[in-house]
This record gives structure tokens, sequence and C-alpha cells, in this order.
């Protein structure tokens, strides 16, 4: 292939192996200056296992890259730096009990005359940035105490303030609402019009063909094509990535509720400042009824989940499952109580990274038969059931058992998560941004999976930032505003701008502009 100054980046033949297994197959990427790029695939595709060969994270056994017409060898992030190149994980890489200023500086500190690290100046360079591009944060906050969104935006500013040429951009929106997607949207073509170029991994459609100019795809480690993005719908681009057609909005019979299985009652959370989240909240959830919480992050999803699971204490009001009350009680039983659920923060409430994917599945039930014989671990029954599990959720690869799920890309952890939850049986599934981080074919499958527990008569509440998806998987919608839930909708009742409207503290009938 031909190098061309004209392309910001060249990667030419790249080729990594993990073992025996091979992440990329001689994969080929050109990337013009001054472009957004977007890079589409599967979960375990290796899309950003491309992406940290150009960051200097991994180093392939063949290719060649050129940054500008030039070879260069990247054998490590500091150099990709030099280079003038960012890359925004996918996994936030922040100090949790530093404040975003810190977080910002770590490894690249502006000190005064005498040495000391010069705080005010760093504080108004991040300020000048935040200002300059409208991601608003506050600098003087702990990133422990800040929203999952806002640490993106951390992470984001962390990049600008190394002042990038090249930015690259794994997952960006999996954490971000509908309005700060566009926000994130708006600034990446700021960051273009001043010269930057920006390649972005999603597995969101409607944000390629919103952001994007050209899309490369990657199938299996290997490359399809490269596309201009307007010449293509996205029903084209879920077919080229998965290699078969996907339906974008799937299929579901009306749903015939039972009885009440849970019910929360004039629950009040405070959080970590110690003010009320979640203020007086009250909803139900029947048998083969899913109810989805609509809502902008920082509404008090997060203190809501963090009651029902019993990871923090509730101030008042009941939570109750088959009518046994388990509000300010332990999280084993909440399990013991059939409660299963998927949380949005995969990584820190979701898995035990250092352990195997077998341990994390059996981890559970690693005290009852068949898992567990006479007090020890039955490794052939938790290494069969698995197995099992890896085939039917199509977790890649496909013998990551004795592997350390930390090895597994987002999504396949996702899908660790997923399947362990629902092979629990539960009554209720409580399912938070279920589908954060997947592909077009993992969320198809997980929807008909939530749907498919419903007409199994299981109670199904679904919290998520993606509007589409409550409304499109959703039987009940609950609209959730500063902590309370302000109305309720059966499936087809409303459109979406209503809900749009009420998640900014809107009425109905009223445009967002008004009630803003």
């Amino acid at each position: 292939m031909e190098v061309n100054k004209e392309y910001a980046v060249q990667m030419h033949g790249i080729t990594k192996m993990f073992g025996s297994f091979c992440a990329l197959d001689n994969v080929n990427l050109d990337v013009k200056k001054g472009s957004i790029h977007a890079i589409l695939g599967e979960n375990g595709a290796g899309k950003s296992t491309l992406m940290n060969v150009l960051y200097g994270l991994y180093q392939a056994e063949a290719g060649e890259i050129f940054l500008n017409g030039e070879k260069v060898n990247i054998k490590n992030p500091n150099i990709a730096i030099e280079h003038g190149i960012g890359m925004v994980h996918q996994h936030f890489m922040l100090v949790d009990n530093f404040t975003v200023t810190q977080n910002i500086i770590l490894g690249n500190e502006v000190t005064n005359q005498f040495g000391v690290i010069d705080m005010k100046k760093a504080r108004e360079g991040i300020l000048g940035i935040v200002k300059k591009y409208g991601l608003e944060v506050d600098p003087d906050a702990k990133i422990e105490d800040i929203s999952v969104g806002m640490q993106q935006r951390v992470e984001i500013l962390k990049a600008l303030y190394r002042g990038v040429d090249l930015l690259i951009l794994d997952e960006p929106t999996a954490v971000l609402t509908p309005q700060e997607i566009d926000d994130l949207i708006q600034i990446m073509n700021n960051l273009v019009a001043d010269g930057k170029t920006i390649i972005i991994i999603t597995h969101k459609l409607k944000e390629i063909k919103a952001s994007s100019g050209i899309c490369t795809i990657i199938r299996r480690g290997k490359y399809v094509d490269t596309v201009n993005v307007a010449d293509v719908d996205e029903e084209e681009l879920a077919t080229k990535m998965v290699g078969h057609c996907v339906k974008l909005i799937v299929d579901k019979t009306p749903a015939t509720p039972g009885d009440v299985i849970f019910e929360i009652e004039n629950l009040t959370v405070k959080d970590e400042r110690r003010l009320n989240a979640v203020k007086n909240l009250s909803l139900k959830v029947r048998r083969g009824e899913i109810v989805g919480i609509a809502g902008i992050d920082g509404n008090g999803q997060k203190e809501l989940v963090e009651a029902i699971t019993n990871l923090t204490k509730s101030e008042s009001g009941t939570i109750k499952i088959n009518g046994k009350e388990i509000q300010n009680t332990t999280t084993r039983n909440v399990i013991d109580n059939k409660i299963s659920t998927i949380h949005e923060d995969r990584q820190k409430r979701g898995l035990i990274l250092p352990f195997t994917v077998a341990e994390n599945v059996v981890i559970e039930k690693y005290r009852v038969k068949p898992y567990n014989k006479g007090g020890m671990l039955n490794s052939s029954e938790i290494l069969a059931y698995t197995q099992g599990l890896i085939k039917d959720y199509d977790i890649r690869p496909d013998n990551c058992e004795n592997q350390p799920v930390r090895g597994l890309s987002g999504g396949n952890q996702q899908k660790v998560i997923i399947a362990r939850e629902i092979a629990n049986e539960p009554d209720l599934l409580i399912a938070v941004q279920p589908t954060r981080g997947l592909d077009v074919g993992a969320i198809e499958y997980v929807h008909k999976t939530l749907i498919r527990e419903r007409d199994k008569g299981r109670a199904v509440l679904l919290i998520s930032l993606e509007l589409d998806e409550v409304m499109n998987v959703a039987d009940t919608i609950d609209v959730i505003y500063a902590g309370a839930i302000v109305d309720s909708f059966k499936q087809g009742e409303v459109d979406e701008k209503t809900i749009g409207c009420l998640m900014a503290g809107g009425r109905k009938n009223e445009n967002i502009s008004q009630s803003s």
C-alpha cells in the first residue's frame, strides 16, 4: 500500500498474537488528517488491540506504522505521546482518591521556580480547556465522588491537556447520556476544525452516522472494508460487522404481567455527600414484566441500585421481594432472595479481575452442589458449567474458562456477568446498562434474553441511560428526575420527546428548551 503524507496514520499488515490466538491478522488502516475515522467491529474483533498497538501498549509481530508519511517505531506509550498521540481507554485509568486536577496533570506536572507543583497554574490551564471545549467538570472534585460520565470527561481532558494531534477514543460514549453524546460529537467536530485527527471505536451505529466521515470494519481480527459513512445505512454497517443481518429493533409480544413480585415504597437514600439522592421513591415490578427506568445520569439511579443490593444503607422506606423486606440487610441476603444484578461498572462491581472466567461465573454459587463437594470446589463441574455459558453467550475466545477475566475485552467481560446472573434463575433481574460496550449483535442477543426471561415469568428492572433501549425493551417506563419517579407510561403511550422533556425536569407537552 502507498505511503501518503495526507494521512495522519497508516497501519499496514498489522499482525498481533497472544500465544496461539491471532487477535489481528494482516490488518490495514489509513486515517486522513483532520478527519473523524470510526473503527467498527464485534466484541473481540481486535479494534482495541489495533489501537493499543498504535499507542505502544502492544508490539505487533508484523506490520508497519506511518505517521504523517514517516515510518515510526512506537515501543511504548511515552513514545506515542511524544508523537502527539493520545488515547482515552474504554476502562478509565484514573486514581480514585486524587482530584480531577491531580489526575489530569499526573506525569505532566507544572512546577514553579522552586520545583514545587504549581496547582494554581495547572488548574487555570485545565479550566481554559474546559471552557474552550465545553467539558464542564469540577477541577477540585475527587474522582471517587463524581459520576462515571464525569470521569469520562476527565479522561478526555487528560489527553487534551497534553496537546495531542491524534486522539483515540475507545468506546467514549458508553457511559454518556444522549445529551452528553451530542456534546461530545460537537467537541470532536471542534477538535477537527482545529486540525486534530480523531479515531473513534464505537459499537453505536447511530453515533458513527452522526460523527464520522470514514469507517473501517474489522471482523474476528481481519480487515473487512473501509466505507464512506454517508454512502451506507446502519443496517449495512451492522451486516458488515457481524457477517449477517441483524434486527436493530427487537421483536416482542405484549407483556402479560402477573402479581407484584418486587416493590419499593417511599425510599430515601443519601449519596456520598450525605445529600438525599433518592427521595421518597416508589415503584413496582410484576412477574412477566420489564420495568424500565429512564433518566439522565446522576438523578439517583446509582444510589437506588446500591440500596436495593445493600451496598449502601437507605434512610427510610421499604424494599420488598416476594413480600419480604430486604433493605439494610446484606448483599448475600439479596442474592439468597433470588435477586440477580448486572451492575453498571463491570470492573468495580461485577467482576474480580485477577480471578479466572470460571471462578467469576460461580462466585455466587460456589457454596452449593454440584460446584462444592465436601467443602471443596468441584473443578470438573465448574469447568463444564462455565464452558456451557461460554458457548451459549458467545464469549470469546471460546476456550477462556481458565483465563483471568481481566484479559477479555470489555464486551466479553460484560457477557460473563450477564451469563452468570441470568443462569442464577432469579425472581428479579436488575439490569443496569446491560448493553454498555456491546456490539449490535450482542445487544440484540441481550435484549432478546431479557424478553425471554420476562416471558418465563421473571420480573425485570432495566435501568439504562440509553433512551432508545428503554423505549424498545421495557413494557412500563418510569421516568426518574432528581431522585424521584415523576411519571410512568406503558410502552407505546408516549414518544421520545415527551420522555426526554420529563428527564430534563420539564412537564408533559413542554419543550425541553422551555424546561431548561
